[in-house]
């Protein structure tokens, strides 16, 4: 997991409270002006040109049916010029009741075609509904290998809880950063409590997965070392 370094919150309206282990973000409201908070990727994430792979992890605490305000929510969201040119990313979409996905969508340019949701097979894994309750955490990870490859061996899996939900698979999937222009969103448009988020260098295994599940105070522990 890469050094944090500065995050840039465009107005107040985050606090701590318990969470899932220790203390917790909660997003109490939508930011005025479309703000957003975020974290810069150089540094913070594991990316390399030549190919890479990571794993991003987070518990939730949300009701997407009743408590967000917004069509779309993301929760996480890594791009440099958008989250369907080159953006990985889960989010809540505007079906009713709200569905959760994971999306993994490749930069256009270099004879690269870009993508849109609506095309056949896009790189989407999504869970439909979620259903989750604002009483209960769950946990979010997902894993990727492959990337910026150039080859079509690209694969993104999404979990929930430590259970696998789906993959993307069998393509190539080029995102093709500037890490300087690039951020990692949280919490866009979303409300609730967000905890543990952590981005790691390698794609976990799934004994790891089910044990970082289990036990969120794990990373706790990684963080004090």
């Amino acid at each position: 997991m890469g050094t944090r370094k500065t995050c840039f919150v465009s107005r107040p309206g985050r606090v701590r409270v318990a969470g899932a282990s220790g203390g917790a973000l909660e997003a109490v409201d939508t930011l005025p002006d479309t703000g957003r908070i975020f974290y810069q990727a150089e540094g913070n994430l594991p990316y390399d040109p030549k190919g890479w792979s990571g794993t991003v992890s987070f518990w939730m605490k949300t009701n997407p049916d009743t408590m967000l305000k917004t069509r779309y929510c993301d929760p996480i969201q890594i791009t440099q010029k958008g989250a369907g040119n080159g953006g990985l990313w889960i989010d809540f979409p505007d079906s009713s009741p709200r569905d959760l996905r994971l999306g993994a969508f490749q930069a256009a340019g270099a004879g690269r075609e870009r993508v849109g949701e609506s095309d056949a097979g896009p790189p989407l894994v999504v869970v439909s509904p979620v259903g989750f309750k604002e009483t209960d955490w769950h946990h979010i990870l997902f894993v990727w290998t492959g990337f910026d490859t150039e080859r079509e061996n690209a694969q993104a899996t999404l979990y929930i809880d430590g259970v696998p939900q789906g993959s993307i698979g069998g393509r190539g999937i080029t995102m093709d950063w500037n890490l300087t222009k690039t951020g990692i969103y949280v919490a866009v448009a979303y409300i609730g409590l967000m905890d543990e988020l952590a981005i790691l260098d390698r794609a976990l295994n799934s004994d790891e997965i089910t044990h970082l599940a289990a036990e969120p105070e794990v990373l706790t522990a990684l963080a004090q070392r």
